[in-house]
C-alpha cells in the first residue's frame, strides 16, 4: 500500500529507526495466525468480538496519549471518509477471521501479500493514478499466483477460506485508496471505528453465546490489544519516514513469517501448490519493490501519474 508520495531515501529522516520499527511491527503482527490456532473453543465471531474490544481500547489509548483533551474532537474530524474507511476495514477484519478459520494460514497470508497490487489497481481505477510497467507485470504475475492457490484450495475444500482471504485483501486495498484520497484526514480514528463495527456485528452474530474460556479471552486480548495495537502504532510511526517500496518489503516479513510460525509450533503444513502460488506472489511484490527502490520504474503517462 502506498499512502505517501515517494521520497528519495537520502532525504528521509530517521530511516534507521523507522526500519527497526517496521521489522518489530511485522514480526509482532505475524504471530496472529498462531494465536488463532491456539484458541481452544471460541469461534470466529467470538474471537472477532473480543479482539475488536481489545483493539478499540488500544487505539483509544494511543489517541488519548497523542491528543489528550482534543481526543474526541479528533474522532469527530474524520467525517464521512473516516466512517467509510472504518466500515471497509471492518469488512476486512471479519473476512480475515473467516479466512483463517476456513483455510490455512499460508493461503491467507500469501493472498494478503497481493495487497500492494490490488491497491495500485484500485487507485488507477478510482484516483486515476499512473501505473508503472513493472507494476503491471508484477500484478499479472501475482494474479497468477493467487489463481494457483484458489484452484488448489477448491480441490482441498478450502475455496471459501481462499475467497475470504481475497475479500480481505481487496477491502484493505479499498481502505488504502480512501486514505490516499483523503490525505488531509487523520485516519487513525478509523481503526477505532472499524473495531466498533466489527464488535457490533460479532455481538449480533454471537448473541447469547459470548462466553469463552479464560485462555481464549486472554489470547484475543493479546492479539487485539497488544499485537495489533502496538504493531499498528509502530507501523503508523514508521510509515512517516519510509518510502512506499520500503514499507512493502518490510510488510512481506509478516506474510512470510505467519505460515512459518504455525508450521513450527502446530504442524500446519501448506500444500505444495500453495507454496508455489505464494512464492509467486511474494516474489512479485519483492522484485517490484526492489526495482522501485532502484528507480528503474517508468510510469505510463495516462491520467495523473503517481507512485503505485
Amino acid at each position: 500500500m502506498t499512502a505517501h508520495p515517494q521520497i528519495p531515501t537520502a532525504t528521509v529522516p530517521r530511516r534507521g529507526f523507522a526500519m527497526m520499527l517496521m521489522i518489530i511491527s511485522s514480526v509482532i503482527i505475524s504471530f496472529g495466525g498462531l494465536v488463532v490456532r491456539n484458541v481452544e473453543f471460541a469461534d470466529a465471531w467470538q474471537i472477532n468480538f473480543y479482539r475488536s474490544l481489545a483493539l478499540m481500547m488500544a487505539i483509544f489509548s494511543i489517541l488519548l496519549f497523542q491528543y489528550r483533551a482534543t481526543t474526541f474532537s479528533e474522532l469527530r474530524s474524520i467525517g464521512y471518509p473516516g466512517v467509510w474507511a472504518g466500515a471497509i476495514l471492518a469488512i476486512a477484519g471479519i473476512a480475515f477471521m473467516q479466512a483463517l478459520t476456513h483455510t490455512t494460514v499460508a493461503n491467507t497470508m500469501f493472498t494478503l501479500s497481493a495487497i500492494p497490487f490490488i491497491t495500485a489497481g484500485l487507485a488507477r481505477l478510482f484516483l486515476k493514478e499512473g501505473l508503472s510497467v513493472v507494476t503491471i507485470v508484477a500484478m499479472v504475475a501475482a494474479a497468477l499466483g493467487i489463481i494457483v492457490m484458489v484452484m488448489d484450495g477448491a480441490g482441498a475444500g478450502s475455496a471459501y477460506g481462499n475467497a475470504m482471504a481475497l475479500i480481505t485483501a481487496t477491502s484493505f486495498s479499498a481502505f488504502a485508496v480512501i486514505v490516499r484520497a483523503n490525505r488531509h484526514v487523520n485516519m487513525l480514528p478509523a481503526l477505532l471505528m472499524s473495531g466498533v463495527f466489527v464488535a457490533v456485528v460479532a455481538f449480533v452474530a454471537s448473541l447469547d453465546a459470548l462466553q469463552v474460556t479464560l485462555n481464549d479471552f486472554l489470547l484475543c486480548m493479546l492479539w487485539g490489544g497488544v499485537m495489533a495495537g502496538i504493531g499498528n502504532g509502530m507501523f503508523i510511526v514508521a510509515s512517516r519516514h519510509l518510502v512506499a517500496a520500503e514499507l512493502t518489503l518490510f510488510m512481506l516479513l509478516e506474510f512470510a513469517l505467519s505460515p512459518l510460525w504455525v508450521w513450527m509450533f502446530v504442524g500446519e503444513t501448506p500444500t505444495s501448490w500453495a507454496l508455489v502460488g505464494g512464492s509467486i506472489v511474494i516474489s512479485s511484490v519483492a522484485i517490484r519493490a526492489l526495482i522501485e527502490l532502484r528507480g528503474f520504474s517508468r510510469p505510463i503517462r495516462r491520467g495523473r501519474p503517481s507512485p503505485s
